[in-house]
C-alpha cells in the first residue's frame, strides 16, 4: 500500500491557526479596507481640494498590486497558451474541449442575459429612476462590430497597443496589451511550433521552463493579496461611497440581483447537473472571485483564476492554460450578459422608447456573440455602447448611469471570473479529465502553493 506524505517541511493546512489562513487573512483585509475607506471618505480632501492621505496610500496600494498582476498576464498568456496548444497534441479529444468550451461560454451567455432581460421588464428601473435627464452624455469610447474585427489583427507581434487621454489639458499616451491580440499571437505561434516539428523542440523547452517561473512569481504576488485587497477596497470606499446610488437604487438592484441569481442560482445548478459539489467550487474559486470583486479587472485577475482552476478545481493544465485566458477576453457573463441588457432597457424606458421583440433578440445576440468586442478595451462600457448602438438607442444614455458604474462594475467583475472558472470545470467534467480528488479536497492557497512548489 502507498501512503501519502506531506513534504518535507510543510505543514498540514488542517494544523495550522485559523489567522493564519489565507482565506481568513483575505476576508480580514476587506474589513480592513472597507473601515480605512470610511475613515478616508470621513476625513474628505484638504484646503486645495486634493485627496487626504490615507486615499492616496489606499489608491497608491490597490494600484501598485494590479500593476504586479497585469504585468504578468503577457507572459502568461503567451508561455501557458503555446504550452498548451503542444500539450494538447497529446489529447485525442483537443478538438472537443475547444468547441465544448466555445459552447458552454455561449450557453452561460444565453442564460445570463435572459435573466436581464427579464429583470429589467419586471423591475422597469427606468422608470423608477431619479437621475436628472441633465446627466446624459455620449462616452468618449464606444463599441463597434468594425473595432471588434480590426482588433482581432495584431499590429504587432507583441500585442502592444498605445492610448492617449486628455486630462487637464495635456494629453498623455501610454502602451499596454491588447489581450485579445496577445491571446491570437500565441495560438498562431503555438500552431506554428507544432508544424514545425523536431525543430522547436528547444523553443518548446524554453518556453516550458519560462512558464514555470512565471507560475513562481505568480505565487509571490498572491501572497500579497490581503495587502492589495485593503488598498483597492478602500479606496472604492473612499473614492465613491454609497450615496450615489440613491438615484439610480432600483437599477443598482436590479443588476445586482440579476448577478445574484447567475452567481447563487445558476452556476450552481450546472454543477448540480454535472455530479459536482457548489460549496466545493466556490471555496476553490473563492481567491479569484474575492480578487476580482475588489480589482474589477478581470485581465488582472487571470494568473489566479487560472491557478485556483487548475491547483484547486482539478482542471488539467494542457487544458486550463487554454481555456481560462481564452475565457478572461470572451467569458463575460456579468460585464457582456447581465448588464448591457438591463442598461438597455432602462435606456429606453427612460426615454420612452419601445423595445420590439426584434430588439430584445438583437440583445441576446449581442451578449452571446459580441462579448469579445470588449477585449483589451474599457470594460463594459464598450460592451453597453455596442449594444445601443446595435439597438439605435441613444448613447447618450450612457452618461446616465456612468455615476455608479465602479460600484457596479465590483460585482460584475466577480460573476466574469467565476464564469471564466465554472466552464473549463463543467468541460473537464464533461470529458473524463477532471481530477474529483482534487476538486472535492478541502485546501487553501497554503495547500496549493506547497502542491505547486514539489509538482
Amino acid at each position: 500500500m502507498t501512503t501519502m506524505t506531506s513534504p518535507a517541511g510543510v505543514k498540514s493546512a488542517g494544523t495550522k491557526p485559523f489567522y493564519s489562513s489565507f482565506g481568513f487573512q483575505v476576508l480580514l483585509a476587506m474589513v480592513v479596507g472597507l473601515l480605512l475607506g470610511w475613515v478616508a471618505r470621513t476625513i474628505g480632501p484638504d484646503a486645495a481640494g486634493q485627496p487626504n492621505g490615507l486615499t492616496v496610500a489606499l489608491q497608491t496600494t490597490g494600484s501598485i498590486f494590479v500593476q504586479l498582476l497585469q504585468a504578468l498576464v503577457p507572459p502568461l498568456i503567451f508561455t501557458a497558451i503555446v504550452a498548451s496548444i503542444s500539450n494538447l497534441r497529446q489529447l485525442s479529444n483537443a478538438a472537443a474541449l475547444v468547441w465544448q468550451t466555445l459552447l458552454w461560454f455561449a450557453v452561460t451567455a444565453f442564460i445570463a442575459v435572459l435573466i436581464g432581460i427579464a429583470l429589467g421588464l419586471i423591475i422597469q428601473p427606468g422608470l423608477n429612476s431619479g437621475v436628472a435627464a441633465a446627466s446624459a452624455k455620449a462616452p468618449a469610447t464606444v463599441g463597434s462590430w468594425l473595432d471588434f474585427l480590426k482588433g482581432l489583427v495584431p499590429a504587432n507581434m507583441l500585442g502592444l497597443q498605445a492610448t492617449t487621454r486628455v486630462e487637464g489639458g495635456a494629453a498623455t499616451t501610454r502602451l499596454g496589451f491588447n489581450v485579445l491580440q496577445l491571446l491570437v499571437i500565441s495560438i498562431v505561434v503555438g500552431v506554428a511550433a507544432l508544424k514545425v516539428g523536431e525543430r522547436a523542440n528547444s523553443f518548446l523547452a524554453f518556453n516550458e521552463s519560462l512558464l514555470a517561473i512565471v507560475r513562481k512569481i505568480l505565487w509571490w504576488v498572491i501572497r500579497l493579496t490581503p495587502i492589495g485587497t485593503v488598498g483597492l477596497l478602500g479606496n472604492a470606499v473612499a473614492q465613491y461611497g454609497w450615496q450615489t446610488l440613491q438615484q439610480l437604487s432600483w437599477y443598482a438592484f436590479a443588476i445586482y440581483l440579476g448577478l445574484a441569481i447567475v452567481l447563487l442560482i445558476v452556476y450552481p445548478v450546472l454543477l448540480l447537473l454535472h455530479g459536482l459539489s457548489p460549496a466545493r467550487f466556490f471555496a476553490g474559486a473563492w481567491p479569484a472571485i474575492q480578487l476580482a470583486f475588489v480589482s474589477r479587472s478581470s485581465v488582472g485577475t487571470l494568473p489566479v483564476t487560472e491557478a485556483v482552476t487548475e491547483k484547486s478545481l482539478g482542471v488539467p493544465r494542457e487544458y486550463a492554460a487554454f481555456a481560462v485566458p481564452l475565457g478572461a477576453t470572451t467569458k463575460m457573463d456579468g460585464c457582456a450578459a447581465i448588464y448591457p441588457a438591463i442598461s438597455a432597457i432602462f435606456v429606453a424606458q427612460f426615454y420612452g422608447l419601445p423595445l420590439g421583440l426584434q430588439e430584445y433578440v438583437l440583445i441576446v445576440f449581442v451578449s452571446v456573440i459580441g462579448s469579445a468586442a470588449t477585449a483589451g478595451l474599457t470594460g463594459a462600457t464598450v460592451m453597453l455602447t455596442l449594444t445601443l448602438s446595435t439597438l439605435g438607442l441613444p448613447l447618450a444614455g450612457v452618461g446616465l448611469l456612468l455615476a455608479i458604474d465602479p460600484i457596479l462594475d465590483m460585482g460584475r467583475t466577480a460573476v466574469n471570473v467565476a464564469g471564466q472558472a465554472l466552464v473549463p470545470t463543467i468541460v473537464a467534467k464533461r470529458q473524463g479529465m477532471l481530477d474529483q480528488a482534487q476538486y472535492d479536497r478541502a485546501g487553501d492557497i497554503d495547500a496549493l502553493e506547497a502542491e505547486a512548489q514539489t509538482a
